[in-house]
């Protein structure tokens, strides 16, 4: 199943939980996207797919400077994992791809 798509993720953190949405793309072949969350979009860096595990860089400002590393693994419309910043200890990810609407039919 395509991996592209609006995630919408919950980050559990020592500071709590954070949310955000996750876009992925496919452009010229290369898996592309951006995040959003805590007011600011980020652009999401070397993000690859292999199988089911996806895995990619993004750097945050909000709630502090950080560089994050995400590794998940995605069955179907959810997906699993971790996000680590440096030496932090990891955490984890969990994720809903956001459906479209359903197409309203006429009788």
């Amino acid at each position: 199943m395509p991996v592209e798509g609006i995630w919408d993720l919950s980050v559990s953190t020592p500071i709590g939980t954070i949310k955000a949405v996750v876009e992925l793309r496919r452009e010229d072949g290369l898996l592309t996207g951006a995040a959003h969350g805590a007011g600011e979009e980020v652009p999401l860096r070397e993000v690859l797919l292999d199988g089911d595990r996806l895995t990619w860089k993004q750097a945050v400002t909000r709630p502090m400077r950080l560089n994050l590393a995400f590794d998940v693994t995605v069955a179907g419309d959810t997906l699993a994992g971790t996000s680590k910043a440096g030496r932090l200890p990891a955490s984890k990810v969990t994720g809903l791809r956001r459906t479209a609407a359903p197409a309203a039919t006429e009788h």
